[in-house]
């Protein structure tokens, strides 16, 4: 989910990388990584420094057709493969910008699936500096630097890394707010009254929601079968995202690794639900099954639950 931001000073980039958020984070912070993608082909990057802490340089020199381009910063935020903040002011080269010329903001979101989604904020002094760098190329070349680190970080997956086919993913647009759709599902009051597709209920054993907690619970089909579950969760952001991880009941085997998340879209949420089964076959089992088309059902009822369907 990318920051608040003023048009007028911010220039932002958003793109979700088919590459692990550890590596991604990697190729951010280590200087035999960040030379090789930082700066859009055919220019390249000569010189690197990198102290990724708080109050720490970045400094990078960049070779762009023959002339040296130095960029002078320091770390101003350091959260490890979460976010990272710096500023940027060139020195030689083009003409000396005001100091710091700009601050980057980036986030960095785990997609549950070896993905990550990389935000890409740049916060200028003004207006001008915005415009002119907007003028300069900006997307373009922030969006080809993000395609190169991209295909660089695949370069450093394991190539045995099967996530993708393990995985199982629905999203819904519910008509409401983030706050209202976030409050039915972490309440452990309401989560029980929707949870499960058409015909099923839930219940409760215990419930605690929140990192480090869990819902152990019976799902009851329309036939009476009885599916016992437990959810163990394991990081909340609130209003933002849940990841959990799914047993066959209580301490038994685990199913799969889940998160959801959530986006404002004005006055609307888009929810996307996605679970990471332990083996393909698994997830081609689910999915056989009609397992995805049972997701929507859930969502389905969360909707109705809150008044938006």
């Amino acid at each position: 989910m990318a920051p608040d931001h003023d048009p007028e000073l911010d220039l932002l980039l958003v793109r979700d990388l088919n590459a692990p958020r550890d590596i991604i984070w990697d190729c951010w912070t280590k200087p035999e990584h960040l030379v090789h993608w930082f700066v859009p082909k055919p220019h390249k990057v000569v010189d690197c420094e990198l102290d990724v802490r708080v109050g720490g340089a970045c400094n990078t020199t960049f070779d762009v057709d023959g002339a040296r381009i130095e960029n002078k910063g320091v770390y101003l935020e350091v959260v490890p493969q979460e976010r990272l903040v710096f500023t940027d002011t060139y020195t030689t080269g083009w003409k000396p910008a005001p100091d710091p010329y700009m601050t980057a903001i980036l986030s960095f979101d785990d997609l549950g699936d070896g993905r990550t989604r990389y935000t890409a904020l740049v916060r200028h002094r003004t207006a001008e500096a915005a415009k002119s760098h907007s003028d300069m190329g900006f997307h373009e070349g922030w969006g080809a630097a993000a395609t190169q680190l991209e295909a660089y970080a695949q370069g450093l997956s394991p190539v045995a890394d099967d996530a993708a086919a393990r995985t199982m993913r629905i999203e819904r647009v519910i008509a409401a707010p983030v706050a209202v759709v976030w409050g039915a599902w972490l309440n452990p009051d309401t989560l029980p009254m929707w949870w499960g597709p058409d015909g099923f209920t839930c219940h409760t054993q215990r419930i605690a929601l929140g990192a480090g907690g869990e819902w152990v619970f019976d799902m009851i089909g329309p036939d009476g079968t009885v599916y016992p579950n437990q959810h163990r969760y394991t990081r909340v952001q609130p209003l933002r995202r849940i990841e959990y991880v799914l047993h066959w009941g209580e301490n038994g085997p685990k199913h799969a690794d889940a998160w959801v998340t959530f986006d404002a879209m004005g006055d609307e949420t888009r929810v996307t639900l996605g679970m990471v089964f332990v083996t393909a076959e698994e997830c081609d089992k689910a999915k056989g099954f009609g397992a995805e088309a049972l997701g929507l059902q859930t969502l389905g009822k969360l909707a109705r639950f809150v008044g938006a369907d």
